[in-house]
């Protein structure tokens, strides 16, 4: 069974065309641009890539794009659409309605729809990147929408509620979502096989640290608590996120900068975080390179973002009663290694004992770092979204689809 895995932002859509047998990514890529001009990256599984410069006026364009690249030409895999058996869309809120992955239907896409006010960059480009799937491949190739936000879906009301009137929560639906779940579920899962670990009475602290960044608590397999709330800009600071604020910030800087509710987001949003401290950039590496030639202030948001990364991890040590492992993932999680070590040292009340000189040799590999006297295990696992919707995907459809 061959699975298109989708992934549609406002301007992009990102695709990774997986074989289940075997598992293999048989070619990924991404539309960007689009309706701007428009761009794609084309790679295979072996090796042969282009990038194109295409117009893509709408989603449907950008995926009838993608649709050439497979078929065709110098990225081709597949000889025929029918080769592909379904199709699996990332979504990123799903809100109380999805507490799991589901197959589309048409009220599913309404509902998703529904949900736009909680993520208005995010679910009207999904429902944009559904239909242009259905007008491509046709109604009759089945498709699955799996949500960042439904593996949190089992937090307790005392982690996933806050504390204002009651009411608000009963009317607008004001909760903590927490996002990045398909990432969180999946790094906790696999670090479960690899420790062969059993699920039950199990503690895992999952870091999916990039440019954006959440931290979960994970007790016996299952979501407890994470630190990313309402929307995305929850936590801890990002690339340009402020991460949590005192709600009083909001109303000084809006009535001293005369600030539009729009202009607050947008400050709080993509001018904050990194960027906002270092006055160099969201980029890490940039911040890096900065701080190593002497900015005192890019020194100083990098400062900031461990600390805080090693705060939440401590408050969700005490939220799962003792930890037995901590899992690092995402861009920053698995290739910067002073972060974990900052981070690890600060731990060591708790057990947390990392062999640095490996530590500094880890990339994007998957590898154990916790010394075998360290009471608690430390992983750096590589997240893979892309395989956990393709493998909800064929579940779904398992009984749709003849092979």
């Amino acid at each position: 069974m061959k699975i298109l895995v989708i992934n549609a932002g406002s301007s992009s859509l990102k695709y990774q065309l997986i074989d289940m047998n075997g598992e293999v990514v048989l070619a990924k890529g991404n539309c960007e641009r689009i309706g701007i001009d428009g761009r794609i990256k084309h790679a295979t599984h072996d090796g042969r890539s282009f990038t194109a410069e295409i117009s893509m006026p709408d989603h449907t364009t950008a995926f009838q794009c993608v649709m050439n690249a497979l078929l065709k030409g110098e990225g081709k895999v597949i000889d025929s659409l029918s080769e592909i058996s379904a199709a699996g869309h990332r979504i990123v809120q799903g809100g109380s309605i999805f507490d799991r992955s589901v197959l589309v239907t048409e009220k599913v896409i309404e509902d998703i729809d529904s949900l736009s006010e909680l993520a208005p960059l995010h679910n009207k480009a999904h429902v944009q990147g559904i239909r242009a799937c259905v007008s491509c491949l046709g109604p009759d190739v089945p498709q699955a929408v799996v949500f960042d936000t439904s593996f949190h879906q089992t937090m307790p009301p005392e982690a996933f509620l806050f504390a204002l009137p009651y009411e608000y929560y009963e009317k607008y639906k004001i909760r903590r979502y927490g996002f990045h779940g398909t990432s969180h579920r999946y790094v906790s899962a696999r670090c479960l096989e690899l420790l062969q670990m059993e699920k039950e009475g199990s503690r895992i602290i999952t870091c999916h640290l990039g440019n954006g960044s959440s931290i979960t608590a994970v007790k016996d397999g299952k979501c407890i608590d994470t630190s990313m709330g309402f929307t995305p800009l929850d936590g801890f600071m990002m690339g340009s996120r402020t991460g949590t604020l005192d709600p009083s910030v909001v109303t000084y800087i809006m009535e001293k900068e005369h600030l539009s509710a729009h202009e607050l987001s947008e400050l709080f949003n993509k001018k904050s975080g990194a960027l906002g401290i270092s006055g160099v950039s969201s980029d890490n590496r940039d911040v890096e390179a900065a701080a190593a030639q002497g900015n005192k202030r890019a020194k100083l948001a990098i400062q900031m973002m461990y600390y805080q990364i090693r705060k939440f991890v401590g408050q969700y040590i005490a939220a799962l009663g003792g930890v037995d492992a901590i899992v690092f993932t995402g861009g920053l999680g698995e290739n910067v290694a002073p972060l974990r070590e900052d981070v690890c040292k600060w731990l060591a009340f708790a057990g947390v004992k990392i062999d640095n000189a490996l530590n500094a040799t880890v990339r994007s590999r998957e590898c154990e770092l916790s010394t075998p006297d360290s009471k608690v295990r430390v992983l750096v696992i590589p997240t893979n979204e892309e395989l956990v919707i393709a493998r909800d995907t064929q579940e779904l459809v398992r009984d749709l689809v003849k092979e």
